[in-house]
């Protein structure tokens, strides 16, 4: 079947073994065959500076041209991260202002859901609020219900990666159908 819809994961840890990258994989998962999902890494992205993102500057960092236009591909996101001091982790807000500049901007008016996961029983529904007012000032559209708040991750997902909660994958699918669904719009 031919993928007509993309659609791309950013993960806001990473470390290896993130509970957050096995769950944006099983997002993926869930995700009808005509979608193409990919994950985009952003572990080389320099932090930002306005120097070297001004127009007087002839190009950005190489690993900055590359993640916008791995990004420019997607018809949306799905974002699946842990909570920071209660907020978004600095690598994965340092990658999303890289993307959020500029006319050109690769996020402008897409699609997003955001998921989280955390061993602790919060869930990480700080970080997830402390998103709406970067999709705000991006005119995303965020696909806001369910919720998708993981918590106690280490019980729910095996030493695979599989995610063994079935309530939790039933709520992850009712949040991606409904992220396709507004990226086909």
């Amino acid at each position: 079947m031919e993928k007509n819809k993309t659609i791309i994961g950013l993960c806001g840890s990473l470390r290896k073994g993130s509970y957050n990258e096995m769950l944006l994989k099983v997002a993926g998962s869930l995700l009808p065959d005509d979608v193409h999902f990919e994950i985009v890494r952003y572990d080389d992205i320099p932090v930002y500076n306005e120097d070297h993102d001004t127009p007087t500057v002839t190009e950005r960092p190489a690993s900055v041209t590359k993640f916008r236009e791995l990004l420019a591909t997607a018809d949306a996101f799905i974002i699946a991260s842990p909570e920071y001091n209660y907020s978004i982790p600095g690598g994965l807000k340092n990658a999303i202002d890289w993307a959020s500049r500029g006319k050109d901007s690769p996020l402008m008016h897409k699609p997003v859901a955001v998921l989280g996961a955390t061993q602790g029983l919060w869930g990480t529904v700080r970080m997830q609020t402390a998103f709406l007012p970067v999709f705000t000032f991006l005119n995303m559209n965020p696909v806001l219900q369910p919720e998708v708040l993981v918590a106690q991750a280490q019980n729910k997902f095996d030493e695979s990666g599989n995610l063994n909660d079935e309530m939790t994958i039933s709520i992850i699918k009712k949040k991606i159908d409904k992220l396709v669904s507004a990226s086909r719009v």
